[in-house]
């Protein structure tokens, strides 16, 4: 019995999402990885085809979709092997922030460009000194009348150059309480005092634009805070648990795609006057992979049902994310070794998904804090 009951217009919806990629990205990839980023235009197209920020009222321009619309997406996306169009950190990661927290001015305002592809979010939390220890941010806050001036610098921004409009986190410098003094801010791109730096240059991840940001007396409204002052913290925590969530679901959708070239390949080759997959080594790595692959499926798809349902699965998720993205980084290896010399080559898909994939256990939380946070609530 499947976990996840798609219905008949979930599978039409996956099956043009298919066409549409394969006609209007994947024939791109290969020369948006050698440029190092992905043109504003091809957000635009999706936007026209509504598939950004599907889950949007349609008061805001949305298709007021459910979450299984995000799922597919996110994992038809994964199979055209690049990182350029991540629609899940646009779609299910950032603009969440605003379209939960955001005031009916700000959703009103910023919330149809998102969807329509017009405005590329990005989320701005890490700082140089700061990753997963988010009370220790150091950009701030300052209020000044009817605005607060933002102070200092983040790193490792996906979407950093391409973005229209930015979610920042800041703290205001008299807050006592490390927590409660975090805010976040809605920032325009061209707001005087905030400078998009370097694109940062990646192991892999080539067509995603990753960059530093630099705020240097930047004036911005309060009425672009993100809920009531004082609650940024608690908006960060909450929404982590799609976010980890949808890392699980592009980890078991890539290990998929990485065990199925594989096995393409391994039927394919000829070695010693036989296929690849027919030496029982072989079989047996390709068996142990699809037998991760499956456990990682059934939790994960669990836990997308779970979310839908508005459980508290932070936990489950933490370990989930930890968990799927160790096994696909496993599978990344087995799988490059089984295509052997030519593995190593950028012609061959495997190359560009081994690389790619290594990064997912570092973002949303590194792996080491998931176990953490698991270990927190078990009681330890």
């Amino acid at each position: 019995m499947e976990i996840i009951q798609y219905s008949d217009e979930h599978r039409m919806f996956r099956e043009s999402v298919r066409k549409y990629l394969e006609k209007e990205v994947t024939p791109y990839v290969e020369e948006w990885e050698e440029a190092g980023i992905t043109p504003k235009s091809a957000w635009k197209k999706l936007g026209e085809q509504g598939f950004l920020c599907m889950d949007i009222p349609e008061e805001y321009g949305g298709l007021g979709a459910d979450f299984l619309y995000s799922v597919i997406m996110t994992e038809e996306m994964t199979k055209t092997n690049h990182s350029g169009l991540c629609t899940a950190l646009h779609s299910d990661v950032v603009v969440p922030y605003l379209s939960t927290f955001g005031s009916e001015e700000l959703k009103k305002k910023y919330l149809p460009g998102c969807i329509s592809g017009d405005t590329i979010a990005a989320v701005a939390m890490t700082e140089p000194n700061t990753g997963s220890d988010l009370a220790s941010i150091k950009t701030t806050a300052m209020e000044d009348g009817d605005d607060v001036i933002i102070n200092g610098q983040k790193t490792f921004i996906s979407n950093g150059i391409n973005c229209g409009i930015c979610i920042v986190a800041a703290r205001d410098p008299k807050g006592d309480n490390p927590y409660s003094a975090i805010d976040l801010y809605v920032i325009e791109e061209g707001t005087p005092g905030f400078e998009k730096g370097k694109q940062i240059k990646k192991i892999g991840w080539h067509s995603q634009d990753t960059a530093e940001l630099y705020f240097t007396d930047c004036r911005v409204p309060k009425k672009n805070r993100l809920g009531e002052k004082g609650t940024g913290f608690l908006h960060l925590m909450e929404k982590l648990q799609q976010e980890r969530l949808m890392v699980a679901i592009g980890a078991v959708a890539g290990a998929e795609y990485m065990l199925n070239i594989t096995i393409d390949y391994c039927k394919e080759r000829t070695v010693f006057g036989k296929p690849v997959s027919k030496f029982q080594h072989s079989q047996f790595e390709i068996v142990e992979m699809a037998t991760e692959i499956k456990l990682g499926r059934t939790f994960t798809d669990k836990l997308i049902m779970d979310h839908m349902e508005g459980k508290n699965v932070v936990v489950e998720v933490s370990m989930a994310k930890y968990w799927t993205t160790e096994m696909a980084c496993r599978v990344a290896d087995r799988c490059l070794q089984l295509h052997g010399g030519y593995g190593y080559c950028e012609e061959y898909p495997i190359a560009r998904a081994w690389r790619d994939i290594r990064v997912t256990p570092i973002f949303a939380g590194t792996n080491e804090i998931m176990k953490v946070i698991a270990a927190k609530f078990m009681g330890l």
